[in-house]
């Protein structure tokens, strides 16, 4: 499994797993204050921000 990036591309802020976050399609992350001021656009590849999905909490091994 591949770890969820854990800071916004734009201004560095940290991003908890469970913190809301924004991402493309080739998962560039950002913080939802970046991701609206980019007009919900990717400003790497241009391509629509969508809500980072939330994992579940894993269980210990």
């Amino acid at each position: 499994m591949l770890d969820m990036k854990p800071t916004c591309e734009t201004c560095g802020t940290a991003l908890a797993p469970g913190d809301p976050a924004m991402i493309c399609s080739y998962e560039c992350t950002f913080c939802v204050s970046c991701a609206d001021g980019s007009g919900s656009r990717c400003p790497n590849c241009k391509g629509e921000l969508s809500a980072r999905p939330r994992r579940a909490v894993e269980a210990s091994a």
